[in-house]
């Protein structure tokens, strides 16, 4: 089944009927998927590194395929897959009201919007931080120069917040100038409508990338936020939260035993490993408490590959890269520094 492309639009998403919602609520979000027959994961309008477009349609980036790893580890099929590109401001109520089951699209783990809005954040897979884009030619250095500017930024995001606080704290007085969509935005600023543009550092870079000419742009040093973005499900449904982690924790497990796409069925044959033979089901039955076959994390890496596999692939300097270094970042594994890390799977 080849992946779906579905643009949600805020009235669609808003529509979801009564009689959806019960059936939800009376079946776990397994069941449903299951039922359906494939997964129906959010992303956002595209975006360089996480989620955009090729010629044909389809859908790739480094959360894409989160969606295709949970999509292997059910079907073990990383395809049977339906995105959804929702908007920003309708992102979490697609979740909440069960039109996604799953949301993989640069969204900051905050305390508000994981006890407030009916979803669970999940292990950060790209550790971010908010920064300013300037014209090089407007001489400014520091975002502490931007006093008086206007600064473009997509509307119901952290990143809007952020930038009011970083404003009042430092006594800027920057006027804030917001968008929902963040290609109108980048034109607004490219036109002159903006002194800068603010964003997490990664999408700025990407974004920057497609300019006419980039070297005309600098992202500026200071990074004023902790952006950890992460997947979300829905709260209350323990066994769907257990399956989309442990998929993000297989592949960042199989990068520290040094499993890969290209390895992983000789390893599973082959290997004496015993941290190697339970996670590719070979021994033990971890398998079991997700209600998932054996196979499920081999399917994972076999077809979609490991973290790091798919960080050089879709931010680094792979031919769809963005060209973001993880060295001495967080997105390092922990044994090389950074946050990369998964609980034993044992």
């Amino acid at each position: 089944m080849k992946s779906k492309t579905v643009f949600t639009s805020i009235i669609a998403v808003a529509a979801i009927t009564l009689g959806g919602i019960t059936a939800a609520s009376a079946e776990s979000t397994l069941e449903i998927v299951q039922k359906r027959g494939h997964v129906r994961c959010q992303v956002g309008p595209p975006s360089a590194g996480y989620y955009n477009l090729d010629a044909e349609g389809s859908w790739y980036g480094l959360d894409v395929q989160v969606c295709r790893a949970v999509a292997a580890a059910i079907f073990g099929d990383k395809d049977k897959l339906e995105i959804q590109s929702v908007s920003s401001q309708m992102r979490f109520t697609a979740l909440a009201n069960g039109e996604s089951d799953l949301l993989s699209r640069t969204a900051t783990w905050t305390m508000s919007r994981d006890t407030q809005l009916g979803i669970d954040f999940l292990q950060p897979n790209f550790y971010d931080g908010q920064g300013f884009t300037v014209h090089k030619d407007s001489g400014i250095t520091s975002a502490l120069q931007l006093k008086g500017a206007k600064v473009c930024v997509t509307s119901g995001t952290t990143t809007e917040l952020n930038l009011i606080d970083y404003s009042r704290v430092n006594d800027l007085n920057i006027s804030v100038v917001t968008f929902e969509d963040f290609n109108v935005r980048d034109e607004t600023y490219l036109n002159g409508g903006c002194d800068s543009t603010t964003g997490d550092k990664s999408s700025m870079a990407g974004n920057m990338a497609a300019f006419p000419v980039p070297a005309d742009h600098v992202i500026l040093p200071e990074t004023i936020s902790k952006e950890p973005l992460a997947s979300a499900v829905r709260h209350g449904d323990s066994e769907w939260r257990d399956i989309v982690s442990w998929a993000i924790f297989a592949m960042i497990n199989a990068e520290e035993l040094g499993v890969t796409s290209a390895n992983v069925e000789d390893l599973r044959a082959n290997s004496d490993n015993v941290n190697i033979r339970r996670m590719l089901g070979v021994e033990s039955n971890l398998h079991e408490g997700l209600g998932l076959d054996k196979d499920w994390a081999y399917n994972i890496i076999k077809q979609v590959g490991n973290y790091g596999e798919n960080y050089e692939a879709f931010m680094g300097s792979g031919e769809l890269g963005i060209g973001i270094s993880r060295e001495g970042t967080p997105n390092a594994l922990w044994t090389k520094g950074g946050l990369m890390y998964s609980p034993p799977m044992r």
